[in-house]
């Protein structure tokens, strides 16, 4: 009995991953009936991105000239309403520090009101005819696109995932049905090693995956249970994070705080049974070294969405083909990106989306007045870096890995009032600022708070 549980809870969290990958769908429209839609801006993807564009070409051409395509709250197996996630939140939530259900709300109460919703998901984008084809048969004209579909969770890339979730000890801070797993796995951690890590492709939120694990030895400390856990931070990377700056303060964190951090170390098997995880040695081609751990927090492998694949849109990687500068597509000037699914050259957060977004709204003004845009994205994103339930490092930076900071403080030092804003104030601005399409980044703020000398 027990076991068939597990199973249909199984299956159940596999329809729910692949219904909820961003607008992509893998259905084919053999048999369905076709019709034709035409909008000025057809925005693909109802994501931290997608949201916010269709909120800027709302106020810019008017409702009716814009749609969104993005599943239905009827394809969700689990729950009658599809949520958006404050996703960022969720490095709390695995801690113990926030609840999940304080970080999402209902798609449609973030839906810009006035625009059309197309519930379905993307099966083909043809740039070449400016159709998109959806998982219904529609076929949908468009006068310019906006590619914003995020990417994809690959858990299935590691060995003996997903279903190594069904056990206890192992959690994701990055997935709906996971997170809570690594608050459970946290309060039930006993004695051993607490093993976290960062996989072999680019990732959303590059510093969560290390935010978890000083959350957890700041937990550890306070339940009396630190002397008897070793943490383990193993990651693909040959850095600790990729901007010298802050990579510095938190290897002095790294030393003070007695955790151990293996560089150029990849997940590629969890032995959920047993305890086991098995990384291969980067530098070492084909020799691999097997962890047993009480707690493991699993960043799973990152991949550009399903419909990308083999596009005109993408690049040889399957990301979308931007320009870095403009966000306009390479080759198909009525096409923009935004957000995760981009190769833009930067990491890939909300904060990004934020910056992007301000610029890409100025791109399209001037694509659609046939003048040649004149605003350039620099690569600007944040992470704040978590390192205790009180303390933040704010890391912002370019496209230079240089330090692009808003404060007039040094912020590659722990604060406190750094925590109470990505705690509180960023969450407000998310959902009030961001999707909104009222804020674009901090960037006039930082000349300021400079006084115009940054």
């Amino acid at each position: 009995m027990a076991l068939s549980v597990i199973r249909w809870q199984h299956l159940l969290w596999t329809r729910l991953h692949r219904v909820c990958e961003p607008s992509v769908c893998r259905l084919h429209a053999t048999g369905c009936q076709q019709s034709k839609e035409h909008y000025k801006v057809l925005v693909l993807g109802g994501g931290s991105a997608g949201i916010t564009m269709s909120a800027r070409m709302k106020r810019k051409i008017g409702a009716e000239n814009v749609a969104v395509v993005e599943p239905s709250e009827a394809r969700n197996p689990l729950h009658r309403l599809i949520m958006h996630y404050y996703q960022p939140l969720w490095t709390l939530v695995g801690a113990g520090a926030k609840s999940l259900k304080t970080s999402g709300r209902s798609t449609a109460s973030v839906m810009p009101s006035g625009v059309k919703w197309i519930k379905s998901c993307v099966q083909e984008i043809n740039p070449d005819n400016s159709t998109v084809r959806t998982g219904d048969g529609k076929e949908i004209s468009y006068q310019y696109l906006i590619v914003a579909l995020g990417l994809k969770l690959q858990y299935e890339k590691i060995k003996g995932l997903p279903e190594g979730f069904e056990h206890p000890g192992i959690g994701s801070n990055y997935s709906l049905q996971t997170v809570n797993k690594t608050w459970a796995a946290l309060q039930n951690f006993k004695e051993g090693n607490a093993l976290f890590t960062f996989p072999n492709t680019p990732v959303k939120c590059a510093g969560a995956p290390q935010k978890i694990m000083y959350l957890s030895e700041a937990y550890l400390r306070k339940t009396g249970k630190r002397p008897k856990a070793n943490i383990i931070y193993n990651t693909s990377l040959p850095v600790l994070f990729g901007v010298k700056k802050y990579a510095d303060a938190l290897w002095e964190i790294v030393k003070k705080r007695d955790l151990q951090v293996n560089l150029r170390h990849n997940l590629i098997e969890v032995r959920a049974d047993k305890r086991e995880a098995v990384f291969e040695k980067l530098d070492n081609p084909g020799e691999t070294v097997t962890y047993e751990y009480e707690m493991l927090h699993v960043t799973p492998p990152m991949g550009p969405p399903d419909v990308l694949k083999g596009n005109p849109l993408a690049d040889q990687g399957g990301w979308l083909d931007v320009d870095k500068d403009v966000l306009q597509h390479k080759r198909y000037p009525n096409v923009f990106g935004i957000g995760d699914c981009t190769n833009l050259p930067t990491s890939k957060t909300a904060a990004a989306v934020a910056a992007q977004s301000a610029v890409l709204d100025r791109t399209i003004s001037k694509v659609m007045k046939n003048e040649q845009p004149d605003k350039k994205y620099d690569g600007y994103t944040s992470c704040p870096l978590v390192t205790s339930y009180n303390t933040v490092i704010l890391a912002e930076f370019d496209y230079k890995q240089q330090p692009l900071e808003t404060f007039p403080i040094d912020q590659g030092k722990e604060r406190i009032i750094m925590y109470h804003m990505k705690a509180t104030l960023m969450p407000h601005l998310y959902w009030h600022g961001l999707l909104r399409g009222l804020w674009g980044g901090p960037g006039p703020y930082r000349k300021i708070m400079h006084l115009g000398m940054k």
